[in-house]
């Protein structure tokens, strides 16, 4: 293929991703779906405008790996100590019920599969795309009402970052085992290796750019080295730990989330991502969607999917609050305020495709957990709390256990 055809195909995609991200705002849905919808349009499965290349492939490689940097980089570490145990215990619960649901769902649809193989694989990761929360939709909802900084809010974003990092561990984990057979020690011992290593070098990174940032604050060399930092930590994961590249690319945003700066660093990133590598990363995931293949089975287990997705965050977040000693209101409000799925779900059944464990017609379910449960999120906390409109109190300085 000539060279100069990607830049017709970059255009397309460009063009179409942005259109259709504006109608998706302007519709009250993320700006995400419009983008993937996009992608399944001018894909092969519709308008055939253009082709999933080794070039797209690679440059939304490069756009989730800035994505999950920019996660990262956004990380309170403050956040998460003062919320404590309790936002720990809560995203625990937050990962383990929709994984197990998740697993189960996948072989109810499909049969039993015995451990170590492709299917039992498959299974897993049904319930490891399930694990993931993002709560930008649960945010806005809350700040509207004025109660994001409330005990409830802070706790939902805190159990949704803790919630992540588990989730990117597990991913990691699974991954593993699907590359090296059913040998778990050495897949968490390698997973183990790698975030004690993270912290060593992590450590001098953080005293290293914290000096640049005093000696050379806000300049531009700061955010490109930053870019540097997660590139290589992306190859180190993925080289020598055999762990996925976005479980580095999001620890190096996590090294550099208490720098002075970081939100310099994020405003440069999200410029890239922004302008052109999320826009393709977003479309590819809808280029990569075979809908020739849905069939009744898909749309039957698409909308179990969606229901057991919603169901398992609100059972797993909400029992646990409830034995954190919440109210029964207050931990409804968790389980449903974590139950919103959006970039990470996405880029988690990304890595799924590319390594075997997911096939590109299950893409349309996941498109759909992250449509019912965008919309459905704010509309259910917002009754919540009209039904229970009282004065939240301050977030305590230290949390029992």
């Amino acid at each position: 293929m000539e060279s100069y055809l990607v830049f017709k195909d970059l255009a397309i995609i460009v063009v179409f991703a942005k259109v259709f991200g504006i109608l998706a705002r302007k519709l009250k849905a993320p700006q995400v779906v419009g983008e993937i919808i996009a992608g399944l349009l001018i894909g092969p499965s519709v308008l055939g405008l253009v082709n999933q290349s080794t070039f797209l492939s690679q440059m939304a490689e490069i756009g989730v790996i800035l994505l999950m940097f920019s996660a990262g980089l956004e990380t309170n570490l403050h956040d998460l100590i003062k919320t404590g145990l309790k936002a720990t215990l809560i995203a625990c619960a937050g990962v383990f019920v929709p994984l197990v649901g998740g697993f189960f769902l996948y072989r109810g649809f499909y049969g039993p599969a015995g451990v170590g193989t492709q299917e039992f694989y498959s299974a897993l990761f049904v319930g490891v795309i399930l694990t993931a929360t993002s709560v930008s939709i649960t945010v806005q909802a809350l700040r509207e009402m004025g109660k994001l900084k409330g005990y409830v809010g802070t706790t939902i974003l805190s159990a949704a970052i803790i919630d992540d990092i588990i989730g990117i561990i597990v991913l990691t984990v699974v991954m593993g085992l699907k590359d090296g057979g059913t040998d778990v020690g050495m897949v968490v011992g390698k997973t183990a290796l790698f975030f004690v290593f993270s912290i060593g070098v992590g450590f001098i990174i953080y005293q290293i750019f914290k000096a640049m940032d005093a000696r050379y604050p806000h300049t531009r060399r700061i955010p490109i080295m930053g870019l540097a930092l997660c590139l290589a930590m992306s190859f180190v994961a993925e080289k020598y730990f055999g762990i996925a590249d976005i479980t580095g690319a999001y620890v190096a945003g996590i090294i550099l989330c208490n720098v002075r700066d970081s939100e310099y660093i994020a405003e440069k990133m999200d410029i890239n991502s922004y302008m052109l590598f999320g826009p393709i990363f977003f479309a590819s995931i809808g280029l990569k969607t075979d809908i020739s293949e849905v069939n009744m089975s898909i749309i039957w287990f698409s909308l179990a999917f969606v229901a057991v997705g919603l169901l398992c965050k609100i059972v797993g977040c909400g029992l646990m609050a409830k034995l954190c000693r919440f109210t029964w209101a207050d931990s409804l409000k968790i389980g449903v305020g974590m139950m919103t799925r959006g970039e990470v779900a996405l880029i988690t059944s990304q890595k799924g495709l590319s390594v075997g464990l997911l096939s590109p017609v299950y893409f349309t379910a996941v498109i759909l957990l992250i449509i019912f449960s965008s919309i459905l999120t704010p509309i259910i906390l917002k009754l919540l709390y009209s039904k229970t409109d009282t004065q939240e109190g301050p977030i305590p300085s230290k949390q029992a256990a």
